[in-house]
């Protein structure tokens, strides 16, 4: 690597940034942001706690390749399916023993993601200092065989939320760490939203938060890999569907049905927009052999398990589902610990994508 220390730890440890630059082989044009900061000079790099759009030299490339080469040999077909038979045991344990203490407001959330505070529906004050960083990425969604779902059947008209005119879905909600700064900085009724996460536990702590409201909110356990499931909302009447660090849970082989199974929900013009781990990412290089389920796909310590994408493969599987890409960018970023002087490179991809608006049907002549 070229970077004065490259941090070593605890395996798939992650972390979150607060802002998202765009590759500079993506062609799209950066965005202003708040507290932009580029390392210059490499004597500098201690100066900062993180700096942005760091690029990779060839040889760091390549040592990240080799160093995840090393560790691709998978585990036998029956330890893997007990990862994926005992998912929802892991992710339980998981919330179960953090609790509370897992939850961390994401300060980046409404200035990487505008269409959770639209104009005209939230009452949205800004965060101009753009500083929070957020370890809370396994707040997410994972598969296997979970407890189904218990929802009312619902026609239009009749489901929780059916009187909002901007609706919400958070997939792989955790213990609320998205969720209730939308509520906190909202109060217009017309808003509605719905979280749901494959943990009951994690699901029991959000319908417990003193700032859960019935009235504003539905909570409830789903596996995003059952397509078969209800959700407790009619396709075509979700405006947007949030999913941060959630698709990474999945087993590779049911991403794609899932995200085709949530496109179905979003309205005419909806988006869908995904926070996740980008291939190289210093929590793919930590782990240690043995952990290795398949190609970019492992298992942590805890049996919760993570996948690590490039943009080309998150845009097939929004493309294949009739989304069309809105914004698919990457962000190397440059974390340092200048009391320890290491430095930890992170790589992640934002995306968002939108569903057709419906057209205009074309007058006879």
């Amino acid at each position: 690597m070229a970077a004065p220390h490259a941090a070593v730890g605890v395996e798939g440890q992650s972390g979150e940034s607060q802002q998202i630059l765009p590759d500079s082989s993506a062609g799209e044009a950066k965005r202003p942001q708040f507290g932009t900061r580029f390392l210059t000079d490499p004597r500098q790099v201690f100066q900062h706690n993180a700096w942005d759009n760091v690029e990779w030299t060839e040889e760091q490339e390549a040592a990240a390749k080799k160093k995840v080469l090393e560790n691709s040999q998978p585990l036998p077909p029956e330890k893997q399916e007990e990862y994926d038979s005992r998912a929802n045991e892991y992710w339980n344990d998981f919330y179960t023993i953090h609790e509370n203490r897992f939850f961390k407001d994401r300060h980046w959330l409404f200035t990487e993601f505008p269409e959770l505070a639209p104009q005209g529906c939230l009452n949205h004050k800004s965060h101009p200092d753009g500083c929070g960083t957020d370890d809370s990425q396994r707040d997410s969604l994972d598969q296997g065989q979970s407890e189904e779902v218990t929802c009312l059947p619902h026609t239009d008209g009749d489901f929780p939320g059916s009187s909002a005119t901007y609706r919400i879905l958070e997939v792989g909600c955790g213990v609320g760490n998205t969720v209730f700064p939308i509520l906190k900085t909202n109060n217009d009724p017309r808003l509605f939203v719905y979280c749901c996460d494959f943990s009951s536990t994690a699901v029991e702590l959000v319908k417990i938060n003193p700032e859960y409201d019935p009235g504003r909110c539905f909570a409830f356990v789903h596996d995003l890999s059952d397509v078969e499931a209800n959700y407790p909302v009619p396709d075509g009447t979700l405006d947007v569907i949030v999913l941060i660090f959630v698709l990474s849970a999945l087993h590779p082989d049911k991403m794609q049905a899932s995200i085709s199974r949530l496109a179905r929900l979003l309205k005419p013009g909806g988006v869908m927009l995904l926070r996740d781990y980008g291939r190289y990412d210093m929590a793919q290089l930590r782990f240690k052999k043995g952990r290795c389920l398949s190609e970019n796909f492992y298992v942590r310590g805890d049996g919760t398990r993570v996948f690590f994408f490039t943009q080309d493969e998150l845009h097939e599987m929004f493309s294949a589902a009739g989304l069309e890409k809105v914004q698919n960018l990457v962000d190397r970023r440059l974390q340092v610990n200048r009391g320890k002087q290491l430095t930890m490179y992170r790589v992640w991809i934002q995306c968002k994508y939108s569903k057709a608006p419906t057209q205009p049907a074309e007058t006879q002549g």
